[in-house]
């Protein structure tokens, strides 16, 4: 094994010159990926291929979650051949965003492609380790991570959001986004919670792939019927917003009312943000705009849950019965951190101090994450919980909107006496 001189003619221009054998040659190429493997931080993900990935999630996943999964998959191969532009993908935990990603990574590397994969919250921290180390300076480290040739943030969101770690991110990403590097991002956060610089380059569709993987968590194989037995979205299948009824029978001015409520629905459901909280009498549509909401979401790749706040409180409760079949805190975890949250009818449960403190907590953990939520109450806003109260009167966050028209039925039993 070593270095060969060619069989050629003496006039040819490389007569004479040595060339590594096919054995060294081979080595060569494998020392070269090694290298780029080593420093590509993706010792731990090796496994998590292309091959490896299943684009159909396990057996029985409904078809539509499957779709998506199938979707983030030909969008992340398109990704890895063509390396160009940015790919956002974004989703709950345990859906496949990581494994996509790492797979972009593995390839990239194959190819002889210089290539960075760290979660968000490692990165900073192998900045600041740089400040005390003598193999390298905070400077040579920083440009490094910037101009890598391929980029890969997991978990962008993720880190300890001081006023040095949004600066030095936003850096880097604002870097690799004038230069267009190609840039691999992962979050299962709103996009809305991110520093909002961030956010203009991250919805800048003429660089930015997005993709959302609306799928349960592949290691929780209780999932799906946990969810199922949690929702009502089933029973109100037939409440679409394409069938919600105008009532043009109503004076002009309650009308407008109506109409307003209607297109704020339609416009969450378009692109679901913040929080919508829906105010009037029984009867009046909220909640059959609320279900309209959820199904779009779900008939459009996003994940929705749907809920009847006491029957939600049943749920928990039952989770403390030695014949229960999953945990409380799972089932909890759940309803807070859904995608997006339709919580029906708030105010209807009787409010022990248990009940008072549960539901605190699930409306600050997404006032705090800015998870998509949609309420609907009949009460005054002056009847809600005062913690849960100030949350929902933070206008930057939430719109508040009441229906304020007559019930339906009594609209209806006017029209049939006519």
């Amino acid at each position: 094994m070593g270095y060969l001189a060619r069989d050629l003619p003496v006039n040819h221009p490389e007569f004479g010159r040595l060339v590594p054998c096919t054995c060294l040659a081979r080595k060569q190429v494998q020392a070269v990926r090694d290298q780029l493997f080593s420093y590509s931080n993706l010792d731990a993900l090796k496994d998590l291929t292309f091959d490896r990935f299943n684009p159909y999630g396990r057996v029985g996943l409904p078809e539509r979650y499957a779709k998506t999964l199938a979707s983030a998959y030909d969008f992340a191969r398109t990704f890895a051949r063509q390396m160009n532009g940015w790919l956002l993908l974004q989703g709950p935990t345990g859906v496949g965003k990581t494994h996509l990603a790492a797979a972009i990574a593995n390839q990239a590397v194959d190819l002889g492609v210089p290539t960075l994969f760290v979660t968000a919250p490692d990165l900073l921290d192998s900045l600041r380790a740089a400040f005390d180390s003598r193999d390298t300076t905070y400077e040579e480290r920083f440009t490094r991570v910037r101009n890598i040739q391929l980029l890969v943030i997991d978990d962008l969101g993720t880190q300890n959001a001081t006023a040095w770690a949004q600066e030095k991110l936003f850096q880097i990403l604002n870097f690799r986004y004038i230069n267009q590097l190609p840039t691999v991002i992962t979050t299962n956060l709103s996009l809305d919670s991110l520093d909002e610089r961030l956010q203009s380059r991250l919805k800048d569709r003429n660089l930015v792939q997005h993709v959302f993987l609306n799928a349960p968590d592949y290691r929780d194989p209780h999932f799906e019927s946990r969810n199922d037995i949690l929702s009502s979205l089933s029973d109100l299948a037939d409440k679409t917003l394409n069938n919600f009824e105008p009532r043009n029978d109503l004076p002009a001015d309650r009308r407008r009312s109506l109409d307003k409520a209607f297109k704020a629905a339609a416009a969450f459901a378009e692109a679901p943000q913040g929080w919508l909280v829906l105010l009037g009498e029984s009867g009046t549509g909220k909640t059959h705009l609320a279900a309209g909401i959820a199904n779009f979401c779900q008939q459009n790749g996003h994940e929705a849950l749907f809920v009847i706040v006491p029957d939600l409180l049943d749920h928990l409760r039952a989770t403390f019965a030695p014949q229960s079949a999953t945990t409380y805190d799972r089932r909890f975890e759940q309803v807070r951190n859904a995608p997006i949250l339709v919580l029906d009818d708030l105010g209807t449960e009787n409010m022990t101090p248990w009940v008072r403190e549960k539901l605190y907590q699930l409306f600050n953990h997404r006032y705090n994450t800015k998870l998509p939520t949609v309420i609907t109450t009949t009460q005054g806003l002056e009847e809600i919980d005062p913690r849960i109260r100030t949350r929902m009167l933070d206008s930057r966050l939430c719109r508040i909107l009441a229906l304020d028209v007559p019930p339906y039925y009594e609209s209806l039993r006017k029209r049939r006496k006519k």
